[in-house]
């Protein structure tokens, strides 16, 4: 009796793994995926800030949006991250916004980062990783530089100089 139970188990968890394989194999080869590339839309998506409020991509049209994924832990986020907060009062009087997407810590560590660079400009947190992963973020940071009709003109990988900073957000104003 007991042969014929390990035999059962034994062919469940082949049968489990033949599903979990399949459906891989599936997605991976079957299903379209929509990656953000330069000249697309960028996906509208909808976050909280650290002081409550809800920021929509697409409430900005008629903006530049420089769409920065970032993290506390990421020691690039962090060199860029006081040279974006210096440009961003010069840059959002001419009609560009920045706005920074932590992947998902925790808001506590999040809002002492904040408060550590004194940063001005809006953050808000992918919780679930969603906006995350409709951008198809790999490595951070990653910048999206978004015109004023929603389009994305480039996309930037790794750390930026004060300079670089300055001249994508002279890109992107309207």
């Amino acid at each position: 009796m007991k042969k014929q139970q390990r035999l059962v188990m034994r062919t469940a968890i082949l049968l489990v793994l033949l599903a979990a394989i399949g459906y891989t194999i599936y997605t991976n080869f079957f299903t379209e995926k929509t990656a953000v590339a330069v000249g697309s839309t960028a996906p509208d998506f909808v976050l909280t800030d650290l002081k409550g409020h809800e920021h929509r991509l697409s409430d900005y049209r008629g903006k530049g949006v420089f769409l920065n994924f970032w993290g506390t832990w990421c020691k690039p986020c962090e060199r860029e991250m006081p040279y974006m907060n210096e440009l961003y009062p010069i840059y959002k009087k001419q009609g560009v916004e920045i706005l920074a997407v932590n992947v998902g810590e925790p808001k506590l560590s999040v809002e002492k980062f904040a408060e550590r660079f004194g940063l001005t400009f809006p953050i808000v947190i992918d919780r679930q990783d969603q906006v995350l992963n409709a951008y198809n973020v790999g490595p951070l940071p990653t910048t999206f530089l978004i015109d004023k009709n929603g389009e994305v003109k480039q996309i930037i990988t790794g750390t930026m100089t004060k300079e670089d900073i300055e001249r994508h957000l002279e890109s992107i104003k309207p």
